[in-house]
């Protein structure tokens, strides 16, 4: 390694230090997983010029190009540019020097299912919450994952990251139209929560076994289930993967508005300042908030914060996951 490489300025600007001596690495943002298929040809011109010819498509769905050397950082951090005035400016996001790349790597990529674009299961646009969260937390230095998905079926696998998004419907029935034909009670009840019964022929929704999956108004032959066009939202936190203790994400909140998921992301890293351990390299919101206390995250990111009507909360926080040592206890 060059003695005179500043290993956080470059990590910081999204340069990953390699097993490879005197190469790095670049981390390509791509907010939400989607972007126009022009953009690829920097992509390739990074990998072709400045790397090994080869690229990585990352879990967080975006890319890594690997084999560039140290002393041509600056050199693809010009190319960038074209990334950066492409993705980045037009989600309103201010970048202090267009040709010194990205300004910040901690936050991580803000991952994304197809969404509603395509997927008839998904409930919302996640590409486009995807940017506007991504304007809303980027450039950050905290290590937080984000990822959004369109339905309960979670293709993204948001149940792993410290927020997940997870899109809920609600769903309205218009009894003239049901035919009874108990198509959309068998599906709930086979595949879901068993949320949809059958009452004197007609369908008959449990508003407190719902999840919002949606999936009634794609079974009905008769189109009586329809969505609200109102987007609602379950967010679910502090998943985790790692050498420590593997999680789940459990549920924080359900049938909240954009706002407030918006409004909650922009006010974590607030808690994060206040109470991270400021003696370790990073320390992931998870194990803050093992530290800290569910109380005070709560209080902390949903300050100022209405979650209207619907909005629930959870009173506790109700984790899956294991201890590699089971003798393991925080202190």
């Amino acid at each position: 390694m060059s003695m005179d490489l500043n290993v956080k300025k470059a990590t910081r600007n999204a340069f990953r230090i390699t097993s490879k001596r005197g190469m790095t690495c670049i981390r390509i943002r791509v907010p939400g997983g989607h972007m126009a298929a022009g953009y690829l040809d920097i992509v390739k011109r990074i990998a072709t010029d400045f790397g090994n010819g080869t690229v990585h498509l990352t879990i967080r769905q975006g890319f890594e190009i690997p084999g560039i050397p140290f002393e041509r950082m600056e050199e693809v951090n010009r190319v960038l540019r074209g990334l950066l005035e492409g993705i980045e400016a037009k989600l309103g996001i201010e970048i202090p020097d267009w040709e010194g790349g990205y300004p910040a790597a901690g936050t991580r990529n803000v991952s994304a299912c197809i969404g509603n674009r395509v997927c008839p299961f998904a409930n919302y646009d996640t590409t486009a919450l995807a940017g506007r969260i991504e304007a809303a937390i980027y450039p950050n230095h905290h290590h937080v994952k984000v990822a959004l998905t369109g339905c309960p079926n979670d293709c993204i696998k948001a149940h792993t990251q410290d927020f997940g998004i997870i899109g809920q419907a609600e769903v309205e029935i218009d009894p003239d139209r049901c035919i009874g034909c108990e198509a959309c009670a068998v599906n709930c009840r086979r595949r879901v929560t068993g949320a949809i019964e059958m009452r004197d022929f007609r369908a008959v929704h449990d508003s407190r076994r719902c999840i919002g999956c949606g999936e009634c108004v794609l079974k009905c032959p008769t189109r009586a289930w329809t969505r609200n066009p109102t987007k609602y939202y379950r967010v679910i936190i502090l998943g985790r993967t790692g050498k420590r203790n593997p999680r789940l994400a459990a549920t924080f909140l359900e049938w909240v508005i954009e706002d407030v998921v918006l409004g909650m992301l922009r006010n974590v890293y607030g808690f994060i300042d206040e109470h991270i351990d400021k003696s370790l390299p990073k320390e992931h919101l998870g194990y803050i908030v093992d530290r800290v206390g569910y109380p005070i995250f709560r209080d902390t990111v949903l300050k100022d914060l209405d979650l209207g009507p619907k909005g629930r909360i959870a009173e506790r926080l109700d984790f899956h996951g294991y201890w590699y040592e089971r003798d393991c206890a925080l202190k």
